[in-house]
């Protein structure tokens, strides 16, 4: 029976791109199904969400302060270093993580994954890594879109709701935002992309037969994804805090 750990399963994967090269077909096809299939509902939810943050922090700014004037840089801010990236990230873990696991563990279940071995077929090269470069690119393409989303959004209820311009929005934006903010989101959503798959390809790999199996294996994927990005938030939040 097929059975892995997950840094060894990580370090195959890697060998097995220098070693037998990327399957571009299966590559494309998971491009489409992680990347475009998920655009629209990261772009509906990222707007209720900086929607949300404008509300908010105008309300308690003038509730504290009496003046509004600093929240959309403060914002802005927050939704480049923070807010897009986040939530596109664990929206992709419950949405395609647990299609990830749940695809991996009904193949690993039904013994497909041992026939791929028997066929002399790496599973890794097979399974995980088209996976892995997928949500590495998807991860790029949706951390530019969802800022900009973002930002989009912000500037409209900032327009609409607070009685500012666009102009004021702009001004504010660029002396909150710099350009490291958003190299800093786009390495922070490849990051998240990543750990998706590994994770739920993993859980898939050690799914237990049956039905319910299936679905022990889809919860702990979801949790052990949106933790693991919830912590990498963390770390890497604080070590891009020094180079400012």
């Amino acid at each position: 029976m097929f059975k892995v750990q997950f840094i060894p399963m990580v370090l195959a994967t890697l060998e097995s791109l220098f070693t037998e090269g990327i399957r571009f077909k299966e590559l494309v096809k998971h491009i489409d199904d992680l990347a475009y299939k998920s655009l629209n509902i990261i772009v509906v939810c990222v707007s209720f969400a900086a929607a949300v943050t404008i509300v908010e922090a105008s309300f308690h700014m003038k509730m504290i302060l009496h003046d509004d004037s600093l929240v959309p840089g403060f914002a802005a801010m927050l939704i480049v270093r923070e807010l897009a990236v986040v939530v596109m990230a664990l929206l992709l873990a419950a949405k395609i993580g647990a299609g990830i696991a749940a695809e991996v563990g009904q193949m690993k279940i039904s013994e497909q994954v041992d026939a791929l071995r028997l066929l002399g077929i790496n599973p890794f090269n097979f399974l995980v890594l088209p996976r892995l470069l997928a949500c590495l690119l998807a991860g790029v393409t949706l951390s530019l879109i969802a800022n900009s989303v973002c930002l989009l959004t912000a500037a409209a209820v900032s327009v609409y709701e607070l009685d500012q311009s666009v102009t004021y929005f702009m001004v504010a934006f660029r002396r909150f935002v710099v350009m490291k903010d958003l190299w800093f989101s786009v390495i922070k959503g490849m990051t998240f992309c990543a750990v998706i798959p590994l994770v739920s390809c993993y859980y898939g790999f050690r799914c237990e037969p049956g039905a319910a199996g299936v679905g022990r294996a889809t919860t702990k994927s979801v949790v052990s994804s949106s933790i693991a990005i919830i912590v990498i938030d963390f770390i890497l939040t604080y070590i891009f805090s020094h180079f400012y």
